[in-house]
């Protein structure tokens, strides 16, 4: 069984994206949603689907025994979908290679500290680039700098605004992420 935990902290639509492509799989579990969002969208989603979730401050994120109740649900994946904290040393460690993000742009471009949403969409038309997109990469203990495991573009039209492109880039996500996560997971 291939358990995955999933870790978003905003309105969760790349979770149900994710939960709706595994929804008739069996080798597949998701046993919890961590969120640090008491107002995330994503318990609502959770709600739907059935799956447990765990509200967490920070203060409890960054104490490494936190690892251990990561531990307990063994889990295959660790995949952030929009989660906003940095994740510590410890759990990177722990898990090397078997956590991965999402990111909706080209990094290395459009990466880093305060990058995410809206302001990676600004940033994106502001320098008139003439594509974006979306990057999964694994997770390492710098902000979007892991390695990475897939990236597909969309053109940015003349007169793109940060809310058109991100309803592109979004459909991207949607349609992918998820087959990164399936490509990675074990068949027994």
């Amino acid at each position: 069984m291939n358990n995955i935990l999933l870790l978003a902290s905003g309105g969760g639509s790349n979770v149900r994206a994710i939960l709706d492509y595994f929804k008739d799989r069996n080798d597949v579990n998701f046993p919890m949603i961590i969120t640090n969002n008491p107002k995330a969208g994503v318990i609502e989603v959770a709600k739907e689907y059935g799956v447990d979730v765990l509200l967490l401050n920070k203060r409890i994120f960054q104490e490494e025994l936190f690892i251990d109740t990561i531990d307990i649900y063994k889990p295959h994946l660790i995949v952030l979908a929009g989660f906003l904290w940095k994740i510590p040393d410890y759990m990177v460690k722990g898990y090397a290679n078997k956590m991965i993000n999402i990111h909706p742009a080209l990094l290395p471009n459009y990466g880093g500290v305060g990058m995410y949403g809206h302001h990676v969409h600004e940033a994106v038309i502001a320098a008139n680039e003439k594509e974006s997109g979306i990057t999964v990469h694994v997770v390492n203990e710098h902000y979007d700098e892991g390695t990475v495991l897939l990236q597909k573009k969309v053109k940015i039209a003349k007169g793109e605004t940060p809310e058109t492109l991100a309803d592109k880039v979004l459909k991207l996500e949607h349609t992918w992420y998820s087959k990164v996560i399936d490509s990675l997971l074990t068949t027994e």
